[in-house]
């Protein structure tokens, strides 16, 4: 399994992270001893970038986290990020960019992860009642005191990256993409490029439609599963038949290469970096043998014409159903 270091912007990474989300919330059963066993088996693998959030549990993610690192904090390149306010029992209250925010968010996470210092610390979500160069500047602050030591945004806008960008340099950029998702490729991977921002894309597994493990019978991974919720198209009626014909094609591919459409899917991901941009993907999983299997794809190798096959099988604007039910939170 050959999990190199990548350059994000001005961090180094493993090139395959893991998302740590839904071991605690949002897909399916939380799950912290099986999240745990996944963190540990990740680093001993060296997926060593780890991203989590303090609105995930909420709060409760970064806890697990924070315990699954301790006495191997110096092996971790550790992502969290703010914004996306919620109370204790899981309301939303809104998304909050504010300086003070910013500030009272970095001290709770680092609390709640046990640590003394944040690797890359991300806006979740832009607030666009206030200006990105409060934002950041607060965030700049954080870096001065060394409570941080990179900056990044989250589903930001090519106009917000560079007002970001010019208070203080940005190192990554976390948004989806993926086979399925591809819109930054017209206006925000150009950005990223002149600026020298790396790319951390979630969900490059299109929320788990890719591994082929979902079906229209079985949904997704358990009743609490949101996507099964209207909150993603995607994964509803006609859209999620559609949908999983892509899968097909994906599948029909993998089995040429001797691997999954899950590791296929990543490999497409893994490849889209070069000397230019670096890309390091975060697949999310909270069980061992998926994470395991994630890895895999760091021994895919692609060529021109396997890229171009996967690329013709999924056509950039094939996939039906947008990616959010709300887009209203994403910044455009």
């Amino acid at each position: 399994m050959s999990i190199h270091q990548r350059q994000i912007g001005s961090l180094t990474v493993s090139s395959l992270g893991l998302g740590c989300m839904g071991m605690s919330e949002f897909y399916g059963t939380p799950d912290e001893q099986g999240g745990t066993d996944t963190i540990h088996r990740a680093l001993d693998l060296g997926v060593t970038f780890l991203d989590t959030a303090d609105m995930y549990g909420p709060f409760t993610n970064e806890r697990l986290v924070g315990k699954a690192i301790a006495g191997r904090r110096d092996e971790v390149q550790l992502a969290t990020k703010f914004g996306n306010e919620r109370l204790p029992d899981g309301t939303m209250v809104g998304i909050n960019g504010s300086p003070d925010y910013v500030r009272a968010a970095c001290d709770a996470s680092l609390q709640r992860l046990g640590v003394d210092h944040i690797d890359l610390y991300y806006q979740h979500r832009v607030d666009q009642s206030v200006p990105i160069e409060e934002t950041v500047g607060a965030m700049a602050e954080l870096v001065e005191a060394g409570k941080v030591r990179h900056l990044g945004l989250s589903e930001a806008s090519a106009t917000t990256i560079r007002k970001a960008h010019a208070v203080h340099p940005i190192t990554a950029l976390q948004t989806e993409y993926s086979l399925f998702t591809r819109d930054l490729e017209d206006e925000i991977l150009p950005v990223l490029r002149e600026l020298g921002i790396g790319l951390v894309p979630y969900s490059p597994l299109g929320r788990g439609l890719l591994t082929g493990a979902i079906s229209a019978e079985s949904g997704a991974d358990g009743e609490q599963d949101r996507r099964r919720s209207e909150y993603f198209p995607r994964f509803q009626g006609e859209a999620l038949d559609a949908n999983l014909a892509l899968v097909e094609k994906v599948r029909a591919i993998a089995a040429t290469k001797g691997c999954t459409p899950g590791q296929l899917a990543l490999a497409w991901v893994l490849a889209q970096g070069d000397s230019t941009l670096g890309v390091a993907p975060i697949p999310g999983t909270k069980r061992v043998r998926y994470l395991e299997e994630n890895v895999g794809a760091a021994d895919v190798e692609l060529t021109s014409a396997d890229l171009t096959a996967l690329e013709q099988a999924v056509p950039r604007d094939a996939v039906v159903g947008d990616r959010y039910g709300h887009m209203g939170s994403i910044d455009a």
